[in-house]
């Protein structure tokens, strides 16, 4: 039986933005030139994410995910890390399951004990693990660089995507997180590729909005804070196919409701992959959640494993969490505490064109129908994100990245002399000041801040320090201090002995006890109070790893 809403694949020219009449790739010759810009723009993020992953120790949150990956892939058990859905642990246990390790089922320790047995106490080796698990992330964020290209070409042509892909692909956030086996860049991804189908279905609704369904279901199953964009995409579905059917309503309507629909079977695919008789015992506290959010959670068709994951997220909501924002800590969270953590950690040639992308998305008539498949999604989620009780880091809102670089490539929809030339010097720009931050992206910030050496003192936690350079620590206290005693207070998910540190706990002893190498993670030192703050106030810094950990000498 035909769907209500389909409707013929009937272009709709007025609505669309008609192609640039003069794009240089369209002579001969010119589009062979935009595919090798594309792959060598793909080819140097994928050397920038390889190279990186491959020095970088495991940071805070991915042990988590490796080791319920590897449950989910080999023992089909929903039985750890409720708080996120498994589609993207189920990548990650993919890479994991490449990499052939010895499991031990019979581990009854929590989430994340469970990982950190499975990289450093069943006979694995971590370093090989960890690339393995971070490689399908990897793919997926160069995939996604393809969206990134494909959505910007189809609203400003083959230019504008190249200019759009190369913001995308020098971005120090994208690059840092997308080298991680973690779910920002993929939930992300997913949600940019969804709004990127339902443009598409503006002329063949029959095929593209079952696929935004898809993709949209891949966001939701793979983390929870994508939930607040569905009712954007399904309104821009509707949206969508009312203009493709004549505004036939009913249509419209359908195709709302088929992206609903699409995404919910998703997640229940999802969790079936895990274990086909959904078999729930959440071995971590599950909070009891009332009110509107309770009612929320109860309402959600989902299963129930996903619902208790909801409880959860509300009850890490309510905790009492610290923040640090430009030296200054905190309790609580600051409305205002992510915006100004991007201000800090994104090159300022992409701010200024993200400004005047989202400008040009807005003003320049041709565009004007696809500003709400470019920014209403991002608004939505940054809005919802900004409410949140953790401010942690600019993770939490790396969907901008994405969307964002789609605006600035259209940009060059504006005719005046002097665009194309400025959007190349702060595309430059912009590419310069992440390549000279390399390898070092997660503690990135940008020239108004004084760089990666100087992010420490503005922001903390994955913004600068996440536990990911345990290894180069290693390294480091071997080749210039052999020998040396040595006090660290390391925050992370690595364990130091494994790569050779013998150090212990300054704050265990007297102040007076402590001499020799005082080594701090900065996160831990931005927080840092009593005995710890006293440690490094009679200390003099000697050296730097990595941007995110400080060697003091006492």
């Amino acid at each position: 039986m035909r769907d209500l809403w389909m409707a013929p694949a009937v272009p709709r020219p007025v609505s669309l933005p008609a192609p640039a009449p003069a794009e240089p790739a369209r002579r001969p010759g010119g589009r062979w030139a935009v595919r090798l810009l594309v792959a060598v723009l793909l080819a140097q993020m994928a050397f920038a994410m390889v190279t990186t992953a491959v020095r970088q120790t495991p940071t805070i949150d991915e042990p988590v995910y490796v080791g319920a990956g590897a449950q989910y892939v080999h023992e089909h058990r929903l039985r750890h890390n409720p708080e996120h859905p498994p589609l993207g642990k189920l990548v990650i246990g993919a890479g994991v399951a490449l990499a052939d390790p010895h499991l031990d089922p019979a581990f009854a320790g929590d989430q994340g004990q469970s990982g950190r047995h499975l990289l450093y106490e069943s006979g694995n080796d971590p370093w090989r693990l960890m690339l393995w698990a971070r490689l399908p992330v990897i793919a997926l964020t160069l995939s996604f660089g393809l969206v990134v290209f494909a959505f910007a070409r189809e609203l400003a042509g083959p230019v504008a995507g190249s200019a759009a892909l190369a913001l995308y692909c020098f971005s120090p956030d994208v690059i840092a997180h997308g080298s991680l086996a973690t779910l920002d860049v993929p939930a992300a991804g997913f949600v940019l590729t969804s709004a990127w189908l339902v443009w598409r279905a503006r002329r063949r609704p029959r095929l593209y909005v079952p696929l935004a369904g898809v993709a949209l279901g891949a966001a939701l199953a793979t983390k929870m804070s994508t939930l607040p964009a569905v009712p954007v995409l399904m309104a821009l579905a509707a949206v969508s196919v009312w203009k493709a059917s004549g505004g036939r309503r009913y249509r419209a309507l359908g195709a709302a409701g088929s992206v609903a629909l699409a995404a919910v079977a998703v997640v229940w695919v999802t969790y079936l992959m895990v274990d086909p008789r959904l078999r729930w015992f959440p071995e971590q506290h599950v909070p009891v959640v009332h009110g509107l959010r309770g009612l929320l959670v109860r309402l959600l068709p989902f299963p129930e494993a996903y619902r208790d994951g909801m409880r959860v997220q509300f009850g890490l909501e309510n905790r009492p969490w610290q923040g640090f924002l430009f030296g200054r800590l905190y309790d609580g969270s600051l409305w205002y505490y992510l915006p100004a953590a991007l201000l800090v950690k994104t090159p300022l040639g992409t701010l200024a064109l993200w400004a005047a992308g989202a400008a040009a998305v807005v003003a320049v008539r041709r565009l004007r129908p696809a500003a709400p498949y470019v920014l209403a999604a991002p608004l939505v989620l940054l809005a919802a994100a900004m409410q949140g009780a953790r401010d942690f880091g600019t993770r939490y809102a790396v969907f901008l990245p994405l969307f964002l670089a789609v605006a600035a490539g259209c940009v060059l929809l504006v005719r005046r002399r002097w665009v194309s030339v400025g959007v190349a010097v702060l595309a430059t720009l912009a590419a310069v000041s992440s390549a000279r931050a390399y390898p070092y992206y997660l503690p990135y910030s940008n020239e108004a801040f004084g760089g990666p050496g100087r992010t420490r003192q503005w922001l903390h936690d994955s913004n600068v320090d996440w536990g990911q350079d345990l290894g180069r620590l290693a390294d480091r206290l071997r080749d210039r201090y052999p020998g040396e005693r040595v006090w660290l207070v390391y925050k992370g998910s690595g364990v130091p002995s494994f790569y050779g540190i013998e150090a212990s706990d300054p704050r265990r002893v007297p102040v007076h006890a402590v001499r020799g190498l005082l080594v701090v993670s900065d996160s831990a030192a931005a927080k840092a109070s009593g005995r710890l703050a006293e440690l490094i106030g009679g200390s003099r810094p000697v050296d730097d790893v990595g941007h995110s950990i400080t060697v003091y000498r006492r």
